[in-house]
Formats: structure tokens, C-alpha cells, sequence
């Protein structure tokens, strides 16, 4: 099983293995490129997006800066709009429904240590250095019409279902189900969304 494979088998990995890195610094390659265009290039936008994410579907407008891991484990929907400074930490899948909005400074995480430091990094090597810390993954999905508030922190494994709202500053721990308000950190539903 390769390093890719452990990681999005939610498998502990090595993130210092060299397809990993090689994708790692295309992705941050891209990004960079992406968050330097002109505001008005959507051409060049699009060019950039289809080389980074994983998948996409019709009219998805992100908004610079944006930042991503790896960016092929990305999947928009259609008609989607992620506003500025978002990160996506897709070391495992990321996978956004048809109408979703995603508000600025939203952060979503695949990635997860262990939380004993001799098991994230091993032994120190001779010349004192450590390895890359071993981490594991799980994949966040994102329903349909879905609005995630500005702040908001979406947790390793979530599902958020479809015709739900995610108040500003929440942190998403656990599923959040269909048709539901939810915030507050942990975020909880609060009410139905009708």
C-alpha cells in the first residue's frame, strides 16, 4: 500500500514520502500562482483550478487568498463560492455539494495527529532531527445549499448534511443533519432550517 493510499484510507502515513511531497509542492505551486492573479482573470482562475482540485462543477467562484494541502482531494459542486482566507487541509477527501457558501477564514481539516508526541514523531534521529509526524485522516463532506459561517472549523470526519446553516465561529466536531441550524463551539443544531 503506498503512502497515498494510507492517507486516504485513513491509515497512520508518511507525509514525508516523496509522491506526497511531490503533490504537496505542485498544490502550494498553484496556489501561490492562483492567489497572485488579477482579481478580474477568471480565466486564469479556472485554468488554475481545473490543474489543482480533484473535481469541480459549474460556476465555482473562490475568492484569494485560499490556501490547500494537496488540492486533488477537493470536489465542488456546482454554483459554489468560497469567500477569502480559507484553508482546506485535504488530506483526505473534501467533498462540497451543489450551492454551497462558505464564508471567509472557514477552515476544514482532514488531518489528525496522535496525541502521544513519541507516537507523532518517533525517535529523534542521530544528528537530533525528527521525521515527519505521522498523521492520520478523515474525509469532510459538505451537502447541498449548505452555508458555513465566517470562522467556522470543520473537524477530521464530519458530514454536514444538506439545507443547513453553521453559524459563524463554530467548531464542527461531530455530523451536523439535514435541514438543521447549528453553531457554537462544540457546534450543536439549535433549530430546523425550513
Amino acid at each position: 500500500m503506498t503512502e497515498r493510499e494510507k492517507m486516504l484510507a485513513g491509515q497512520l502515513y508518511d507525509c514525508g514520502d516523496k509522491e506526497l511531497l511531490e503533490q504537496w509542492h505542485k498544490a502550494k505551486d498553484l496556489v501561490r500562482d492562483y492567489n497572485r492573479l488579477d482579481s478580474k482573470d477568471a480565466e486564469g482562475k479556472q485554468r488554475i483550478l481545473k490543474g489543482l482540485l480533484g473535481g469541480m462543477g459549474e460556476n465555482l467562484w473562490i475568492t484569494a487568498p485560499f490556501y490547500a494541502d494537496y488540492g486533488n482531494n477537493i470536489y465542488f459542486g456546482d454554483h459554489c463560492e468560497v469567500n477569502m482566507n480559507c484553508t482546506f487541509l485535504d488530506d483526505n477527501k473534501i467533498v462540497v455539494g451543489d450551492h454551497a457558501l462558505i464564508a471567509p477564514n472557514v477552515q476544514i481539516y482532514t488531518a489528525f495527529h496522535p496525541t502521544n508526541a513519541a507516537e507523532r514523531f518517533g525517535k529523534p534521529m542521530a544528528d537530533g532531527s525528527f521525521e515527519f509526524c505521522k498523521t492520520q485522516t478523515a474525509p469532510v463532506t459538505i451537502g447541498d445549499n449548505v452555508w458555513i459561517g465566517g470562522g467556522a472549523i470543520l473537524l477530521p470526519g464530519v458530514t454536514i448534511g444538506d439545507n443547513v446553516v453553521i453559524g459563524a465561529g463554530s467548531v464542527v466536531t461531530k455530523d451536523i443533519p439535514s435541514n438543521t441550524i447549528a453553531y457554537g463551539n462544540p457546534c450543536r443544531v439549535v433549530r430546523e432550517n425550513k
